[in-house]
């Protein structure tokens, strides 16, 4: 199995969602930095809002990714067919 192989196997993870410092270039107070992770890959991010809402934003965000790995498997490649005109 090549190391490629692996990463798509293995699903999303969060790894943390700790409070922050407003990231550079923003305003407003309640920002929280989380984590991700999927082999050898992070995902690094920050939201704004109640520990409870950015948890609960990055766990659909994680969702959202375990789906879309999975809906790559097995899928064919289709080719439209162009659509006639019709005759008068």
């Amino acid at each position: 199995m090549t190391d490629e192989t692996s990463a798509v196997i293995r699903p999303y993870e969060i790894v943390s969602v700790r409070k922050t410092e407003p990231p550079p270039g923003t305003e407003g107070a309640n920002w929280h930095h989380y984590v991700i992770i999927q082999g050898a890959n992070t995902i690094r991010g920050y939201r704004q809002g109640s520990l409870k809402a950015v948890t609960s934003a990055v766990e659909e965000i994680v969702v959202l990714l375990n789906e879309r790995q999975l809906g790559k498997r097995g899928r064919v490649n289709l080719v439209p067919t162009p659509k006639r005109k019709p005759q008068r």
